[in-house]
């Protein structure tokens, strides 16, 4: 008889972030934890503003149409890139690992009823400068959030 497997876990992305959140889910999926993140618009990328908006274009406007490689515009697809860049994506435990996750912009109807946990070590130091939000980072690179 085959096992159910077991709920997913949800992780609010709000003000996290995101290398750090990317790197801890990253290591929970290795564990063989099902997890699915929310509000990935709403995580933060630390830095200079403009060295961040210029790394994300610089990224983007990589290589060519046709051969790649093709870096994602929206939000949850950076936050799955973000993770999957820390997975060992190219073997079979770590394609195995990443398809164990979801990433959504807002909240979807079936896990607004669920508890959403945060994680506390993903959180932005305070600085003199606010960090940017991925969702201004998407916009700048021309995503209709």
């Amino acid at each position: 008889m085959a096992e159910t497997p077991a709920p997913a876990t949800v992780i609010d992305a709000s003000g996290l972030v995101l290398g750090r959140a990317a790197s801890l889910i990253a290591r929970r999926l290795l564990e063989g934890e099902s997890i699915v993140v929310v509000n990935a618009e709403k995580s933060v990328v630390t830095g200079s503003r403009a060295h961040v908006i210029a790394h994300y274009t610089e990224a983007r406007a990589r290589g060519s149409k046709r051969t790649g490689p093709h870096f994602p515009r929206y939000p949850d697809r950076i936050f799955r890139r973000t993770v999957r860049g820390m997975l060992p994506h190219l073997k079979t435990r770590g394609k195995v690992a990443f398809a164990r996750l979801e990433v959504h912009i807002g909240v979807p109807p079936r896990y607004q009823a669920s508890s959403a946990e945060t994680l506390a070590t993903a959180k932005p130091r305070p600085t003199i400068r606010p960090p940017i939000t991925l969702e201004a980072v998407t916009r700048l690179l021309g995503a209709r959030v």
